[in-house]
């Protein structure tokens, strides 16, 4: 996952980040160093904070443009 380096590229602490989530910094460390799963509430929470996609969080795409929202009709 790059949650590291594009956090560090907005020079944003762990901390500051934990904050915007609303968990623990401890968590949050977890989850940029691979030692626990992110949740995909906070995958998707992430992506629209950073303005990409999951896909390029996730590794899966070097391209940081995100995706259109999906419109979903009821």
């Amino acid at each position: 996952m790059r949650l590291k380096d594009i956090r560090e590229d907005r020079d944003l602490t762990q901390k500051e980040l934990a904050e915007y989530l609303h968990i623990r910094q401890n968590t949050y460390s977890q989850y940029e160093n691979g030692h626990r799963e992110l949740p995909i509430d906070i995958l998707i929470a992430l992506a629209r904070f950073f303005g990409t996609s999951t896909d390029y969080i996730l590794g899966l795409t070097d391209e940081k443009t995100p995706y259109p929202e999906a419109f979903i009709s009821q």
